[in-house]
């Protein structure tokens, strides 16, 4: 089932809503269960819910999973740039697409780590070690996720990173990944569609010369001489939205659960 609940966003004194997947019987069957953190958590479960009109089908999904898990969909501010802000680790100083927006990626980081973990370890069955806690996102989300899959390396140990927007933070992000202590258990994914490639002379196509190939390509190999497991994946074909990231539900949450 889902639960939706308002949870403070301390930073700013405002509430946003936590969309929480507990599996069935959860109350009586004894057990603790990994958990698994989204961005965007509007967008995961249901289409009455999202932005645009359609979800990750996360749901059902994990209804019929062979592994049962808590998953926490952390919903963001809407309100002008709140998003962008809110999911923005590093300054984005000449970016356009950006402008007006304070980098408060880390501030909700600390959020999460500091009040939303503890009250969830606190009011359900979880297992709170970061061996069994994962975080994931797409976009400004999948930035996030990866960000905290490199800064926040001693809470999580696998993040989903899809369409991730870090062509304009390579630097610090690189900087980061080379870095900062990132344990070798860690498992990251990296995906993005050959048609929302920046670059790319064959939207059909895997296109190792477009600049989101060579993105996450390099992030790819800094993790991995960190000797984290990194599944680098052009969904072919795919584009910018819900619609394709639900495709690869299956592929990145086997990758990174596995067993």
């Amino acid at each position: 089932m889902v639960i939706k609940q308002d949870f403070l966003y301390t930073p700013k004194g405002k509430n946003r809503t936590l969309h929480i997947y507990l599996p069935d019987g959860y109350e009586t069957a004894g057990q603790r269960y990994p958990v698994m953190y989204f961005f965007d958590g509007h967008n995961l479960f249901f289409d009455a819910d999202a932005t645009y009109g359609k979800c990750w089908g996360l749901k059902d999904f994990l209804d019929g999973w062979d592994k049962d898990m808590i998953l926490v969909g952390l919903e963001c501010g809407h309100e002008g740039q709140e998003r962008l802000s809110e999911y923005l680790p590093y300054p984005a100083n000449g970016v356009s697409w950006l402008a007006g927006a304070a980098p408060l990626g880390e501030t909700t980081m600390d959020w999460i780590i500091r009040e939303v973990k503890p009250y969830i370890d606190a009011s359900y069955p979880t297992m709170p070690f970061r061996e069994c806690t994962g975080i994931a996102g797409s976009s400004m989300g999948g930035l996030m996720a990866l960000y905290a899959a490199v800064a926040y390396n001693r809470w999580f140990s696998k993040a989903g990173c899809l369409s991730s927007a870090i062509g304009f933070c390579m630097g610090p992000l690189l900087r980061d990944s080379q870095s900062l202590p990132v344990s070798p258990d860690t498992r990251v994914y990296l995906s993005w569609g050959s048609r929302e490639a920046f670059g790319a002379s064959d939207p059909e196509g895997e296109d190792p010369t477009s600049l989101t190939y060579q993105w996450n390509s390099r992030e790819a190999e800094a993790l991995e001489s960190r000797g984290a497991a990194v599944k680098l994946r052009c969904q072919v074909g795919g584009g910018h939205r819900e619609a394709d990231w639900e495709k690869l539900v299956p592929e990145f949450m086997e990758f990174l659960w596995q067993m």
